[in-house]
């Protein structure tokens, strides 16, 4: 036990427990997502019928599904139709995950921010999904769209939302993720790499037809939203809490 005490001294920024509580929070963050998911799994009608009114919605809008250039973009690749089916189910929980760790553990002093924007980013995309319930591309054949993941897994019906389209929280977190290591990150080589990260999951999950070009420029509007509220509001709070100060003192002064 001591060598784990002193292990967590050395390695942890801040100890075991501040180290716990960052784990609590993901695993409170994960329990609201399956309530959430329980929920808009007792309205499929909706989520179709909301799927098709996004379907038809671009078609008015570009007279095109865009989705199925870039499906058909990926199916002309083997390998780049794995590397897309590998980016739609690690961009999320694996990238992240190892994201917050390297961040966690590596640029402390930018954690609390990363953490805050990925999950106001992530409560956001909940309350969208409680909404506006929304099938994916792949639920539609008949517009010529063709899953580029396998779906049938019972793990997936057990753990996931298949009605999570909208807002695309793939496309969020990716840009949140991106611009977090491109900004932390030392070298140039890396930089570059993590900015082009976000495009890439754009592409990813559109041409795998599990989110429409609407879903993803929705993520991309969360995670501006969430980045500028991370970065402002805080200053905000503390501006308010000064006034506020210089306010009561002297009410508390007389008082006491």
């Amino acid at each position: 036990m001591e060598r784990v005490v002193a292990l967590g001294r050395r390695i942890l920024p801040r100890g075991w427990a501040h180290f716990g509580v960052q784990l609590g929070l993901w695993l409170g963050f994960y329990i609201s997502y399956l309530a959430v998911r329980s929920a808009v799994d007792q309205n499929p009608t909706q989520a179709v019928t909301n799927g098709r009114n996004v379907i038809d919605f671009e078609l008015r809008l570009t007279h095109h599904l865009y989705e199925l250039t870039a499906q058909r973009i990926v199916d002309s690749s083997h390998f780049l139709l794995t590397a897309a089916a590998w980016t739609y189910w690690n961009s999320e929980f694996t990238v992240i995950g190892l994201t917050l760790l390297w961040v966690y553990l590596r640029r402390h002093e930018r954690f609390a921010r990363f953490r805050n924007t990925i999950l106001l980013a992530n409560l956001i995309g909940l309350i969208g999904f409680a909404v506006m319930p929304t099938a994916p591309p792949w639920m539609f054949p008949r517009e010529g769209f063709v899953g580029g993941v396998n779906h049938s897994s019972e793990l997936i019906h057990t753990l996931g939302n298949q009605y999570a389209a909208m807002p695309s929280l793939h496309a969020a977190d990716a840009l949140i993720v991106g611009y977090c290591l491109a900004v932390s990150c030392r070298r140039l080589w890396a930089k570059a790499l993590w900015a082009v990260w976000p495009l890439w999951v754009w592409f990813c999950v559109v041409a795998t037809a599990n989110h429409y070009v609407l879903d993803v420029l929705a993520g991309i509007a969360v995670a501006v939203f969430s980045l500028l509220a991370t970065a402002f509001l805080p200053r905000i709070f503390r501006a308010a809490g000064r006034k506020l100060g210089r306010l009561l003192d002297p009410v508390i002064a007389n008082l006491l």
